[in-house]
């Protein structure tokens, strides 16, 4: 950067170091020191620009500049020409500290001024914290002598462009804090003082990149299911492209309860399966992760996944179920679908409108496909039009009745072929796993015998139509809970005259 105009005003003389006076002589008469007035730094190439005031003395012969940056001053350069005022020093210094010069003017004979007030160079720092998302720019004030400091402007740069006055803070700042910017970007930095009369003071350029971890994009909860073993499977994908590995799951309980964290996650792959060991299966539980950056902090949530809790109520021969919906699928909510378990494996048998959460059903329907203990229930939910192309399917906990187990057996029946209560069997409320029905005379003669729980009989014996009377018969099944069950009845045979 090129200073905006010289100064050579005359000044105060200033005795800045009264104690060194280089190559005095006795017979020399010292000259006046000159005024030092400005140093600049030109950001893309680091020159230092230094200004000063001439000495108001006769017979000046020449200007001698020192530098100091180790220690002790040293001299650069004797610029031999008495009307010097300005001087451009090629230092690489100025990209890594802070410089100093001093000024001095020197008369034929070895006779040199005392040194002049001491200007330094700005120096600019920056530093990028991806935690908070800021960049610190910071730098060593300029001197407020013999010119004050009006104000500090940040010169900013991107991607190679000029630099270009962005911010302005006040006199007393040696900081600036960043928060708007571009990632994956370049920027470089200079700070310029704004001095009395139009001049200013740069510093050096000071550059970074604006590398950032990459969150992902989008994090979907694919699904929350109870499994037989009574535990909550979770799913979840990611965008791939993440930079970020390391994840958060957190839970909640209840809708009004508070997220808390339950495992620490790691995968590069895009996907997530955790086991929820500790969950009560029969309440909502509510599941999230999120991504950690590598400050710790969560980047980005997923949407929430909920586990179905269903619950059963029975009353005598009706079976009622009541059932939370699933919540917040990123994509809609399909069907539900109870599946039926009755000891035969689990069947399809009702399809439910999505928005439905209450079922009730007819025992009498089911009995007769009984071949277990219990009939037991799940509604399963599934997702539809995921903008992840993500499969969401989750399944409720299971729920069971015990099987009824009864059996019923008519005392009389009416074989005249008029359709109505024309044959005799035993009423069973379920589908028994051994069978055995016989009917006898009461002489104990065998007339009737299956193992087939839905025959019945006819009242005939070899085709041959029995007559009205008391008939003996006997029972014995096994239940679909494995018991046992003999019984033993007498049934009449009437005709209708």
């Amino acid at each position: 950067m090129r200073m905006r105009r010289h100064i050579r005003s005359a000044f105060p003389v200033i005795l800045a170091m009264n104690s060194i006076l280089a190559y005095a002589q006795k017979d020399c008469t010292v000259p006046v020191t000159p005024l030092f007035n400005l140093v600049s730094v030109q950001p893309e190439t680091g020159s230092a620009e230094l200004n000063w005031s001439p000495s108001p003395s006769t017979d000046i012969a020449a200007y001698i500049i020192y530098n100091h940056n180790t220690g002790y001053w040293l001299t650069i350069d004797t610029l031999w020409d008495p009307g010097a005022t300005n001087y451009l020093y090629n230092s690489s210094g100025t990209k890594y500290f802070s410089e100093s010069y001093v000024a001095a003017a020197y008369r034929i004979g070895k006779c040199t001024s005392p040194y002049s007030n001491i200007l330094s160079t700005m120096y600019c720092t920056s530093e990028i914290d991806t935690c908070k998302k800021q960049i610190s720019i910071s730098w060593n004030r300029y001197t407020g002598y013999p010119l004050k400091v009006l104000e500090y402007r940040i010169l900013v740069s991107k991607n190679g462009s000029p630099l270009a006055e962005m911010y302005t803070t006040d006199s007393l700042s040696s900081s600036f804090t960043l928060s708007d910017f571009e990632t994956d970007t370049k920027y470089c930095f200079a700070v310029r003082a704004e001095l009395e009369g139009g001049v200013v003071s740069n510093s050096n350029k000071s550059c970074l990149d604006t590398k950032m971890q990459r969150p992902p994009q989008w994090i979907n909860a694919d699904y929350a299911t109870v499994t037989d073993a009574g535990k909550i499977d979770l799913s979840f994908t990611f965008d791939q492209l993440s930079g970020i590995n390391s994840f958060s799951l957190e839970r909640k309980t209840g809708a009004m309860g508070s997220f808390q964290p339950v495992a620490a996650l790691n995968s590069g792959s895009g996907s997530l399966n955790y086991t929820d060991n500790s969950a009560d299966i029969n309440k909502v539980n509510y599941y999230r992760i999120a991504a950690i950056n590598n400050c710790s902090l969560p980047a980005i949530y997923s949407n929430t996944a909920s586990n179905i809790v269903l619950m059963l109520n029975r009353n005598q021969n009706t079976i009622n179920l009541q059932w939370n919906p699933y919540r917040q699928w990123n994509g809609i909510a399909g069907s539900n679908r109870l599946l039926t378990e009755t000891g035969n494996g689990t069947t399809e048998n009702i399809e439910i409108p999505a928005g439905d959460t209450l079922l009730n059903i007819d025992y009498s329907d089911l009995m007769y496909k009984v071949s277990g203990s219990e009939v037991c229930f799940t509604i399963e939910a599934d997702e539809v039009s995921n903008p992840y192309g993500a499969t969401g399917i989750s399944l409720s906990n299971r729920v069971c009745t015990p099987v009824t187990e009864r059996i019923s057996v008519p005392n009389t029946f009416t074989p005249d072929h008029n359709l109505v209560n024309d044959t005799f069997r035993p009423v069973l409320s379920f589908s028994p796993s051994t069978y055995k029905l016989v009917i006898t005379d009461l002489k104990r003669r065998t007339l009737f015998e299956t193992s087939d729980y839905s025959e019945e009989w006819d009242g005939t014996t070899n085709g041959k139509a029995l007559p009205e009377g008391v008939y003996l018969w006997f029972l014995k099944v096994i239940t679909p809970s494995g018991k046992t069950i003999a019984k033993t009845g007498t049934v009449n045979i009437i005709f209708n005259h």
